[in-house]
């Protein structure tokens, strides 16, 4: 505006005497004239550099704009198209399906402990297994499909095929799990990695890709149940057990805080002296519709569905509140899940629980199978000494499945050893499991660790497990697991209620 206004000037002072009362002289004119000239030629010269400056602006802008875009339809890492990207893809490849008479399979693949590649060798390596695979999908793929990563280390892949020849969706998927056979490179080591791989197609009734997607995620959810490393088609029974897995899912996040999960009493029996030791504690799930559900059709649920610590805690807090008033020498025994052992707070979660409910921390036993301690052995021995420090004990549970490890024993000062009722169950019938049985009987003896035997239902395995020295059991032989009014009359039948005897 500045510039502007002395170019006004300098224009009205060469316009003469005609505009301006004061004449100048011939001298004074030339320079105004002179001036006016100069001032034009700022102008112009300002106007050039402002336009080169907006020229660049929108140059940039533009360069910027397009970056945008790539990033909101590209995957950073391996530039394959992300998920937003795919659903716009495949509506073209509906449209051109249809038009040629074609079905469109979809393949949903997620990497089998992909966590263990991460944890073990760092990002970076995950970083470049992510990047060379997502490289070989899009060459063993046709070139008309459709390669995009979804998220993590979860890839998606669009095809379309002849239904009448299904097969050549599975040789394309046969492809890819050879490819896994073979390592990859990480600078000079090599990881070793396997997928899961669901199928799907789209189904005439079909809108969109979408359902199809659901579906192949149901058959990878199938695939990755059954143990990973392979790939398998949808069928309609997957679509049934989901749904009935998800209204398990629905159902157990209204009965925990409702209190519908329970407690349920299996009695442990000495021995030597057929007195009654303590109980363990099981869960069983009150439905109102159903009626009494076992654990097994509820718990591995609730752990895949990050419902099992909230579960675990209810149960333990109703059975506390329970035994409480029992006689002192009755101990309760829990089991943890593995999914709990992650947390670091357990410890402190389960001590704040015995307060608040006035449980006696030395009647309470804490049992830890031997496969949870794989993950993270450290934080296990941390939950342990917390726990043992206040007076709970652990008992190593399920011992006889997993590796039977002394260096766990030695690991973790566990204070009692439980024999899988499996092995158990069978010592009528199999030497073997009798062998077993014997041999971890004298470990915990050679250990001064007491041993109890699970699923123990003869008076015959009840004799022969205390001819071995083994020091409790528990089974069908004792009665079944009760609810807490069929155990409080148990109770005072045997004047175990509330007294105050001292263990």
């Amino acid at each position: 505006m500045i510039v502007v206004a002395l170019w006004f000037i300098a224009l009205l002072a060469a316009l003469g005497s005609e505009l301006l009362p004061v004449t100048l002289s011939p001298d004074h004119s030339r320079r105004v004239l002179q001036c006016a000239l100069l001032l034009n030629i700022a102008l112009t010269l300002f106007g050039l550099v402002r336009h080169r400056r907006l020229v660049a602006e929108s140059r940039n802008y533009r360069s910027l704009e397009a970056r945008v875009q790539t990033l909101a339809s590209r995957d950073p890492l391996t530039g394959l198209p992300n998920r937003r990207t795919l659903a716009e893809l495949a509506s073209s490849t509906r449209i051109t399906a249809a038009q040629r008479g074609l079905s469109i399979a979809v393949l949903t693949i997620n990497l089998d402990n992909f966590r263990a590649v991460n944890e073990g060798r760092g990002h970076a390596a995950g970083d470049a297994v992510l990047v060379e695979f997502g490289e070989a999908l899009t060459q063993l793929m046709p070139p008309s499909a459709t390669v995009a990563r979804l998220s993590g280390d979860e890839f998606a892949c669009l095809m379309t095929y002849d239904a009448a020849y299904s097969s050549t969706v599975d040789t394309v998927v046969g492809h890819i799990l050879a490819r896994l056979t073979r390592p990859f490179a990480f600078g000079r080591e090599s990881i070793h990695i396997t997928a899961s791989i669901g199928i799907a197609r789209t189904e005439p009734s079909d809108v969109t890709v979408d359902p199809a997607m659901r579906r192949a995620d149901i058959a990878l959810s199938a695939v990755k149940k059954s143990g990973g490393a392979s790939a398998c088609w949808f069928n309609a029974g997957m679509g049934r057990e989901l749904a009935a897995r998800n209204a398990v899912e629905a159902g157990l996040r209204t009965a925990i805080p409702a209190g519908r999960i329970v407690p349920y009493y299996e009695q442990q029996i000495d021995l030597a002296t057929g007195r009654l030791m303590g109980f363990e504690v099981l869960a069983r799930w009150d439905h109102p519709t159903d009626g009494i559900l076992m654990p097994g059709l509820f718990i591995p649920i609730a752990e895949d569905a990050g419902l099992i610590s909230d579960l675990s805690m209810s149960i333990m807090r109703q059975a506390f509140e329970h035994a409480a008033g029992w006689d002192a020498a009755l101990s309760l025994s829990v089991n943890i899940s593995p999914a709990q052992l992650k947390d670091p707070w357990l410890a402190e979660k389960i001590l704040k629980l015995l307060i608040e409910t006035s449980f006696p921390p030395q009647r309470l036993e804490i049992e830890i199978t031997e496969t949870s301690l794989f993950d993270n052995m450290a934080l296990a021995q941390s939950i342990v000494a917390s726990l043992k420090n206040q007076g709970v004990r652990v008992a190593l549970d399920d011992f006889g499945t997993g590796y039977s490890s002394l260096a766990h024993l030695r690991a973790l000062p566990f204070d009692r050893i439980k024999i899988d009722k499996s092995f158990v169950m069978a010592m009528n019938d199999d030497p073997e499991s009798t062998a077993i049985v014997e041999a971890i009987t004298r470990l915990g003896h050679s250990l001064s660790v007491p041993v109890t035997a699970e699923g123990v239902e003869s008076a015959a395995i009840a004799d022969r497990l205390r001819g071995l020295g083994c020091h409790r059991a528990q089974g069908w032989h004792y009665g079944q697991p009760v609810d807490v009014q069929q155990t409080r009359r148990l109770l005072a039948d045997r004047s175990l209620l509330g007294t105050a005897r001292a263990a």
